[in-house]
């Protein structure tokens, strides 16, 4: 019997068990549907706000460096997403990819980690989405006293639309967020060619500001783990800032792994789920670099500071303020409504896919892996959109984003050293994609990764701590006793799974 900490789970087990009665997922999006999902959750109000308070705050006119470092960490990790949802096509993204290949403890931190991703994700976004509801309608957000209790009903709105039609079909949430999506991306494209016209050659000299020092001298828990270890303070502008930046400016590319995670819901995923993951990645990597040329170059860095004006942080419809164009401010905020809508959708998408691949394999309840008539997993989809709604609604969780950053770059890290390991143990396997110069890809993946962890506060990394190690114990007070792979194991099934699997292709067939 195997070490209950590393049995892994074979990727012909992995695809058996999509076919289980009762917890089949429909097979009903293909390679546009899944960029689209792309190019939704990635397209949000980031693209409206983080490009001008970063370059503002930590990198200058260099904040376009800074998203480039970032598109290349996400490119080299989406090559090696790729290979892996294209070989192993089952819902869960890097909690099964880690399960074929690390073993059951590692899978575990890994979907542990993912619902981290994905909660704190769409609870942050929802609550974005809500202040942007009260910008577009006029009035002071989303947000009213209950009993003294300050209640976002905004995020509850839009958790509660989202979570019905996620219940109701995947292909119908795809359709909503092509619509949605396309007027994101047009009141982006409108933003660019617009914002040219006010682009000042000087805003951009320096291109990389001098290092400044802070206030808290590099000794404080919101200075990056680097400039800790190095005693390089706490990274405003010079070459720190651009790192430092270029950390914080990641979270605007979160969300292209989402779409590992409908593989066992694509028609043809070794072939679709690749360019679905490939290309939303490159749509979105021009989109914002061509943003970040526009803001600084409309206005100056200096400008763009917090510290500027009346001490908020800045943001592209302040840019065009600034130069006049009023009228940008309502049409930026109905882009970020728009865009905030699907990214809120997609990341609810993706929490309800790894909680179902792990309530199938036994980590968490069983029960909860039905799906409904519709196709869905209806119940964990429910329980995911009352827990987000609860979150978004009542607490302050506004600085809390960064935690969605560090979640996603350890899973990344393991995706890619993920890949290195199948293609030895497992050469046999047939791969819709192949990651190109083996091993140097992943490997660069996992350097550049583990240099953007880097580049985070010393307190995102405390709680990122300790939200492992509640994991741990999770794990080894329920999963670990009633993972369905340890159960095989053991004897402790009659393979019960697999007869019922057997007479219901018999039953498709007309042979039962």
């Amino acid at each position: 019997m195997s070490n209950p900490l590393t049995r892994t789970k074979s990727v012909e087990q992995s695809m058996a068990d999509t076919e289980e009665p009762g917890s089949q997922l429909k097979k009903s999006l293909t390679w546009w549907d899944l960029t689209v999902f792309g190019v939704s959750v990635v397209i949000g109000a980031g693209i409206f706000t983080i490009t001008a308070s970063t370059a503002g705050d930590k990198a200058g006119p260099a904040i376009s460096l800074s998203f480039v470092m970032a598109a290349i960490a996400c490119a080299l990790a989406a090559l090696c997403y790729a290979e892996f949802a294209s070989t192993v096509p089952v819902a869960g993204s890097a909690y099964t990819f880690g399960y074929a290949t690390f073993g059951e403890f590692l899978a575990w931190i890994l979907g542990w980690d993912l619902i981290l991703e994905f909660a704190v994700g769409s609870a942050v976004v929802s609550k974005g989405w809500s202040s942007y509801l009260g910008t577009v309608f006029g009035f002071s957000g989303g947000t009213v006293e209950v009993a003294g209790l300050d209640v976002d009903w905004g995020a509850l709105v839009i958790v509660t639309v989202i979570t019905t039609l996620l219940v109701l079909g995947t292909k119908l949430s795809s359709t909503f967020s092509a619509v949605v999506t396309t007027i994101k991306v047009a009141v982006v494209l409108l933003v660019i060619v617009v914002g040219f016209f006010y682009i000042k050659a000087d805003n951009y000299k320096p291109f990389i500001p001098e290092s400044q020092p802070s206030d808290s001298g590099g000794k404080s828990v919101d200075s990056t783990l680097f400039s800790l270890i190095t005693g390089g303070g706490d990274s405003n502008y010079g070459w720190y800032g651009v790192l430092a930046a270029a950390s914080i400016v990641f979270f605007a590319f979160i969300g292209f792994d989402v779409v590992a995670t409908t593989a066992e819901e694509t028609k043809n995923p070794r072939k679709d789920v690749p360019r679905g993951i490939l290309g939303s990645l490159a749509i979105v990597t021009v989109l914002y670099i061509l943003v970040t040329v526009v803001v600084t170059g409309m206005l100056n860095y200096k400008e763009l500071a917090t510290s500027a004006g009346d001490g908020e942080p800045k943001n592209l419809a302040y840019a065009f303020g600034e130069n006049g164009v009023t009228w940008a401010e309502k049409v930026i905020s109905i882009g970020a409504l728009a865009g905030l809508t699907t990214v809120v959708m997609v990341l609810m998408l993706g929490q309800s896919r790894v909680l179902f691949a792990m309530a199938r394999d036994g980590l968490l309840p069983r029960g909860l892996s039905k799906t409904s008539k519709f196709g869905t997993p209806a119940r964990i989809q429910i329980i995911v959109g009352v827990a987000v709604a609860v979150v978004a609604a009542f607490f302050p969780i506004d600085k809390l984003e960064e935690m969605v950053n560090v979640g996603t770059l350890f899973a990344f890290v393991v995706v890619a050293a993920g890949v290195i390991v199948l293609r030895k143990t497992r050469p046999d396997l047939q791969r819709g994609f192949s990651v190109p110069w083996m091993p140097v890809i992943p490997i660069l993946a996992i350097i550049s990764c583990v240099w953007l962890m880097l580049n985070l506060s010393a307190l995102t990394w405390i709680r990122f701590v300790i939200w492992m190690v509640i994991g741990v114990v999770v794990y080894f007070a329920y999963s670990q006793r009633h993972s369905l792979v340890g159960k095989r194991e053991r004897g402790e099934m009659s393979d019960e799974v697999g007869d019922a699997t057997r007479a219901a292709n018999l039953e498709k067939r007309g042979e039962g």
